[in-house]
């Protein structure tokens, strides 16, 4: 045995240890081997399952213990046990009193396990009443009713042996009428670590405290130069107020030298809060949002907390490192995503917090890897992985924990936390008895794991990711109560990956089948990374006829990271919620420029020009388009003497183009016109416009016609007007009273000669009208929003 007290690199503390704890076990084989030849003895198996249902009386009474100080005990403490007891009984408990018992030493960590697990009173293994002075007792506690104790014993008097961990037990023992005689009626179990003296050595502890949220904000931004951005809720806002999980995660952290995990995503959210931002409402409302001291207070408060301290970024919105890696690959761009997520991240860092972070650690979910997942989080720049022991397993045999570094090739290396540590401070801990057991457990694990052996070990704990208040002040308890004991040092993430490897820890990638049911359920779908794929597609369109890319691409390339996330985990419906927002939101700001419909047209003559018109309602100016027109029918009309015709569009925010094409028809007859925008790299931008010409050419033999309708109306006109000149002349010479006929003749026609034919004529002899009939109509208005009006003409 590896711990045999001669045994080089084994010191005689722990080589003692070993041999007592070999004897104890020895000393118990022959007992478990006369269990298992006992009449009706089937295993020893059986007999350890059966005895709690034997003393199931013992679960009468609930014994929650709220306090235990100090958790880690010295020489010369006084421990003090409190909390309540609770008769959940249907009958009376009388004479009771509570009890401390001081449990056997616990010597391994499995032990410790087994023993948190187990409940009801089990006689031997419980220990025995400390008696004396050191209980409280209770004359008569009624069905339903709780009352409190308090128990406080001198450290000497406990009568501790070796260094180790304890089983203490609180127990509760009284009678009832249906059994008249004094029996254990509820017991509580916790541990107390006890090492007095400075271990040597002293194990290498990293704690990640980790910055997490859900996703808050969305891809929507205002109109005006500051983009004021839109929350989904105010759920931000809460979990930053003070008594908030993110305002105590802060206050709590800010005392403990624990290495900071921080989603820059959270950062870059709060940083938001700080000056004018909106918070969607009912169906497309939004109110102004209200927080922003909040947001300030709780980042001064963090950049003071981390200040000195070691700081690791996730990617930007923590993507899911397992789902893409399971269901993304194999759509194109989904990797270019975690890239670009990578990339911002140390910058949104540095611009809110003003310090340096480590972005080498990629964290899959739970620390669970395998092949494809270590592939994908390495892809992005990081060369380390955190995973965790119950997913990358020992198979070597090791009685100890090994450190926590192990290189797994490729330059990588898997800084592999415990998994027990990591997973003390899980579940409801919002009672104080809850927090209470899970703070004694965290502690007795790390000074088991410590006693194992003497070699000096880095470890690391990694919780998870979004702990509640409860959990968060559990895990100040602890580190509190850990960080002032006398067998652990605390040591950064970065100084643990670096630690020397263990060369029999196990550095083999478990397989993909390995990967645990429970959490593949909660992955994100392949076609929630084929959607992401399409946004992009549309987002790579859109920016390019922009004037100023980063008023979108940015909004939106941080919006795509956020449809990743690890939040979404479990969370199917809101996921989908938010990945159709975002593309919806991107879908309305492109169909802001577009062109406007045109109703059918009339073409009359051999050529003439088309309008067609470019509407933009964005803030910006648009750039880099070009519109064509095509003729579906070229032998009829032509566009720019070919089938289509291009020009390049440029129009600024808030305006609309008119741009013309000339056309020819060689064919009387119906031809239907398509206007297109496009990219300057030949993609189709936003919905085509479709509107039929209609050729409607004049013949020679009709003007021929028409000339000579006009000619005869001419003649027609100076025939009449000689045969009056000449009847008037006739009329005066035969009276000689020239002056009164033309008296006469001016009264009835005051009017001179070019005026009378004028009017027989029908024509207008002033030339001073500048509009004159024959002025063709004027071009349609360059700001014309709307459709053209049915049957429309075009210029000639």
């Amino acid at each position: 045995m590896a711990e045999a007290a001669d045994f080089q690199g084994t010191s005689p503390s722990p080589a003692r240890r070993w041999l007592r704890r070999t004897a104890s076990l020895l000393a118990g084989a022959p007992l478990l081997a006369g269990l298992l030849q006992l009449p009706g003895a089937q295993s020893a198996g059986a007999a350890l399952q059966d005895a709690p249902e034997k003393a199931s009386g013992s679960r009468t009474v609930a014994v929650a213990v709220d306090s235990l100080s100090p958790g880690v005990l010295g020489d010369g403490d006084t421990l003090t046990v409190s909390g309540t007891v609770t008769n959940n009984g249907e009958q009376a408990v009388t004479d009771a009193r509570v009890d401390l018992r001081l449990g056997p030493e616990l010597t391994t960590r499995s032990v410790i396990d087994s023993a948190a697990e187990r409940t009801g009173y089990l006689p031997g293994t419980d220990g025995s009443a400390l008696g004396s002075k050191y209980v409280t007792k209770i004359d008569k506690l009624a069905p339903g009713v709780a009352r409190h104790f308090s128990i406080s014993v001198p450290a000497d008097k406990l009568h501790l042996g070796d260094d180790g961990v304890y089983q203490l037990g609180v127990s509760l023992s009284g009678s009832t009428a249906a059994q008249s005689w004094e029996h254990v009626l509820g017991i509580q179990r916790t541990f107390l670590p006890w090492q007095p003296e400075e271990a040597e050595p002293r194990t290498k502890t990293t704690f990640l405290w980790p910055l997490v949220s859900t996703i808050h904000m969305t891809a929507e931004t205002g109109p005006g130069e500051q983009q004021t951005p839109v929350f989904l809720d105010d759920d931000l806002a809460q979990e930053i107020s003070p008594g908030g999980r993110l305002d105590q995660l802060v206050s709590l952290g800010r005392g403990l030298d624990v290495t900071w995990v921080v989603d820059p995503d959270l950062l870059a959210s709060v940083d938001a809060m700080t000056g004018s931002y909106r918070v969607r409402g009912d169906g497309d409302t939004t109110t102004a949002g209200t927080h922003q001291a909040v947001a300030k207070q709780w980042l001064a408060q963090l950049q003071q907390a981390v200040a000195e301290k070691e700081v690791v970024a996730l990617p930007f919105a923590d993507p899911d490192l397992a789902s893409l890696a399971h269901n993304g690959t194999s759509v194109t761009g989904s990797l270019s995503q975690l890239k670009a997520a990578s990339d911002v991240a140390a910058t949104t860092v540095q611009t809110v917090l003003h310090v340096s972070p480590s972005t080498d650690f990629a964290w899959p979910v739970e620390g669970a890897v395998d092949p494809s997942i270590v592939k994908v989080a390495t892809s992005a720049g990081a060369d380390k992985v955190i995973a965790r022991s119950d997913s990358l397993k020992e198979n070597g045999g090791l009685w100890y924990t090994p450190s926590a570094a192990r290189p797994i090739g490729g330059g990588t290396t898997a800084v592999v936390a415990d998994a027990g540590l990591s997973t003390a401070f899980q579940g409801d801990l919002t009672k104080a008895s809850s927090a209470t057991l899970a703070v004694q457990r965290f502690l007795a694990q790390s000074l088991e794991l410590n006693l194992q052996t003497s070699k000096q070990r880095s470890i690391v704990v990694a919780p998870q990711r979004m702990p509640t208040s409860g959990q968060a002040q559990a895990m100040a308890s602890a580190l509190t109560a850990l960080q002032g004991g006398t067998w652990s040092q605390a040591q950064q993430l970065t100084a643990a990956a670096r630690a020397k490897p263990d060369p029999d820890a196990t550095t083999k990638i478990p397989s993909a089948s390995s990967y645990r049911s429970a959490l593949r359920r909660q992955q994100l779908p392949r076609s929630a990374f084929q959607q992401i794929a399409t946004t992009q597609d549309k987002l790579d369109n859109f920016q390019v006829v922009l004037t100023d890319e980063s008023r979108v691409a940015t909004p939106f390339g941080r919006a795509m990271n956020r449809e990743m996330s690890t939040s979404w985990r479990g969370r199917a419906a809101p996921a989908s919620t938010f990945r159709q927002d975002v593309e919806g939101h991107l879908a309305t700001l492109s169909d802001q420029v577009r062109l406007i419909e045109k109703s059918d047209t009339k073409l009359s003559g051999r050529s003439a020009t088309i309008p067609v018109t470019v509407q933009n309602n964005l803030v910006q100016g648009v750039d880099h388009l070009v519109l064509r027109l095509t003729s579906t029918n070229s032998t009829r009309l032509k566009i720019g003497g070919k089938t289509f015709d291009e020009q390049p569009i440029a129009v600024s925010g808030g305006h609309s183009q008119t741009v013309k094409f000339t056309t020819s028809a060689n064919v009387n007859g119906q031809t239907t016109v398509v206007a297109q925008l496009y990219t300057q790299d030949g993609r189709t931008y936003g919905a085509p416009v479709t509107f039929d010409v209609k050729v409607t050419e004049i013949t020679a033999a009709v003007m021929l016609v028409i000339g000579g309708g006009v000619l005869l109306l001419v003649l027609a006109g100076f025939r009449m007007y000689t045969q009056r000149k000449r009847a008037a002349a006739r009329t005066a010479g035969d009276d000689g009273s020239d002056g009164a006929h033309e008296t006469e003749g001016d009264a009835e026609n005051p009017q001179g000669p070019a005026e009378r034919l004028s009017e027989q004529s029908g024509t207008d002899a002033r030339t001073d009208d500048p509009q004159q009939p024959s002025d063709p109509a004027p071009d349609t208005a360059a700001e014309n929003t709307g459709p053209s009006g049915t049957g429309e003409r075009v210029d000639r």
